[in-house]
């Protein structure tokens, strides 16, 4: 209770008055000190976000709306609203756009993501084929799919004779995931693979992928991801940027989960949580980075 009334009270009174006192003092306003004070990456952007969105300043809040074509305007604006002189910090502008494109790319990417989540797997949809056939070309080379609904779907981890019913959770992003795994990281890929048939420690391949595509798009709507984008990504993170973190979760769980020795595929569920629960605990350093360390395309 106590805390929720000090929070009230700092932000609505104090703040205001220990950032104009601390400007008179240093001749520069809080962006300059943090654009200035903290180092690239999600010390710098987590708090330019952060005083952005608890400006009382109309144009510094909507700076957070702003679209990307719109950006260098939008800084120029807010230098202007807070008499910022380009001679005296050189440096600021370019430092608040990259900020910008951080902050405002991950609302971006996180419509991008939505979008792809809702999309239906269709079979009459020529893309969505050609994604489901490379799929299995690139972990299944040398085995003929005999029809496009075969029982053979089982060997990569497919419930039923049909893989379209395995999308229905997560859409096409489930499918878009694990082709962008098995075709960016091929050789990781079949690896996993064969892990995931191990006759004892073995798993559904497809079906873990889609899970652990959920996990990330729930790690990414609650922004839990911000650290780690605002330091691996110098600008607007894209779709690829969170396939690749997919890519690092798909490998880092087959990792985990052989080292567990788990005694049942029924213990999947208990074993999910507990690899949440170290990637939650990853993302809350602030110098988080969560990138796989093979080199892709191999």
């Amino acid at each position: 209770m106590l805390g929720c009334v000090w929070h009230y009270v700092y932000t609505s009174f104090l703040r205001y008055w220990l950032k104009w006192f601390i400007r008179q003092v240093t001749g520069t306003c809080e962006l300059q000190r943090i654009c200035d004070g903290y180092q690239a990456g999600a010390a710098r952007a987590t708090r330019t976000e952060y005083s952005l969105r608890s400006s009382k300043n109309k144009v510094l809040r909507a700076a957070l709306e702003t679209k990307k074509a719109d950006l260098w305007p939008r800084v120029d604006l807010i230098m202007k609203e807070k008499n910022i002189k380009p001679q005296k910090d050189p440096q600021f502008k370019e430092r608040l756009h990259i900020c910008l494109l951080q902050i405002t790319g991950y609302s971006s990417l996180f419509v991008s993501v939505e979008n792809l989540r809702k999309e239906v797997f269709d079979s009459d949809n020529p893309e969505h084929e050609a994604m489901l056939m490379k799929l299995w070309h690139l972990l299944m080379p040398t085995v003929n799919l005999e029809s496009r609904v075969t029982k053979q779907w089982g060997d990569i981890g497919f419930q039923g004779d049909d893989p379209k019913t395995d999308f229905r959770g997560m859409g096409v992003l489930g499918l878009s995931n694990l082709v962008f795994f098995s075709e960016n990281y091929t050789m990781e890929a079949r690896q996993v693979l064969s892990h995931a048939n191990h006759p004892k420690l073995g798993y559904s391949y497809a079906i873990v992928g889609i899970n652990l595509t959920e996990m990330v798009y729930s790690l990414l709507r609650s922004d839990a991801l911000k650290p780690h984008f605002y330091n691996t990504v110098q600008g607007s993170p894209e779709l690829q940027h969170f396939q690749q973190l997919y890519c690092y979760l798909a490998y880092e769980f087959d990792k985990f989960w052989v080292a567990e020795e788990p005694e049942s595929i029924m213990q999947f569920n208990q074993y999910r949580e507990k690899f949440h629960n170290i990637v939650r605990t990853h993302l809350q350093d602030p110098d988080v980075s969560l990138k796989l360390s093979v080199s892709a395309a191999n």
